[in-house]
């Protein structure tokens, strides 16, 4: 993540203090600069079209939480509707022609953390359960510290095929059929969990990973009805689903949080994928 004030275009800082400070002008007498930051984007804009604004940007800009953010953040209306995280971007995001729900999500993650350690700091207090006795423990983790940006370039070009239109091209190892993904897109990720809780309310069976599949997948050997996809995707062998879902994970450009993890009970040590639970925008005053 990379951080920068920048001072000539939002305003004076104090030369002692890493935070800006008020200034009296003419008409306002309570003025604020606004410090913003660069946040790092693990696509670096790569599969964004041309007309995008984060086309081939390895940056995007946004401004430091407010009061008035935080708000958004306790809006029951909008946790409810799953809306909290859009809305939440679309008022720190510095360029207002970017949509929330069309990043991708590695993009939207990592900007949200950014968000999340400028307005609250790094520190993030956790309770994550021991892998060894299965107590829960609370552990401390500095997300600045853990975080790590993965480009989703550690892939075999054996593996998946990057096509002109941003999309992967990978051959199922068992059925021999070309399965065409695309990267997931925060709009792709709140329909998913519509679905899954739509089916929770009705009590209906759980397809969470092929539905993740209808969500990237959108041709095989070049057929792009949807009816041939989910015919494809419901009869996959669990050896190709493997290996489609350990492919895409390489391919997919995302922000990983991985911390020394020590039970308080058993004394077991290690590094774990460090969850985002409710504790990380809402953390204990």
């Amino acid at each position: 993540m990379s951080v920068r004030n920048n001072q000539d275009r939002v305003g004076v800082t104090n030369p002692d203090s890493d935070f800006p400070v008020m200034q009296d002008s003419e008409g306002d007498k309570f003025s604020f600069p606004t410090p913003t930051e660069f946040v790092e984007l693990p696509s670096k804009g790569r599969f964004y079209p041309e007309n995008h604004p984060l086309h081939n940007q390895e940056v995007v800009e946004i401004r430091y939480m407010t009061a008035k953010d935080e708000d958004t953040l306790t809006s029951q209306s909008l946790i409810k509707k799953g809306l909290v995280f859009d809305r939440l971007l679309q008022n720190i995001l510095v360029d207002k022609t970017i949509n929330p729900s069309e990043l991708l999500v590695g993009d939207k993650s990592a900007i949200l953390i950014a968000s999340r350690i400028t307005g609250y700091g790094s520190d993030y207090d956790v309770n994550i359960a021991c892998p060894s006795c299965g107590i829960n423990s609370t552990n401390l983790f500095d997300l600045e510290e853990i975080l790590k940006i993965n480009h989703g370039e550690d892939y075999d070009t054996n593996e998946a095929k990057l096509t002109q239109n941003g999309t992967y091209v990978v051959m199922l190892p068992l059925t021999k059929i070309a399965v065409e993904v695309k990267l997931i897109r925060g709009e792709d990720e709140n329909n998913l969990l519509k679905s899954a809780d739509k089916k929770k309310k009705l009590k209906l069976p759980e397809t969470t990973l092929t539905d993740q599949f209808r969500s990237i997948v959108i041709s095989v050997d070049n057929h792009r009805e949807l009816s041939t996809i989910n015919h494809v995707i419901d009869r996959m062998p669990a050896k190709d689903a493997r290996y489609l879902r350990g492919v895409y994970t390489k391919i997919n450009p995302r922000v990983e949080l991985k911390g020394a993890f020590e039970c308080e009970n058993c004394d077991h040590v290690e590094e774990v994928d460090v969850p985002i639970t409710v504790q990380f925008f809402w953390p204990k005053q």
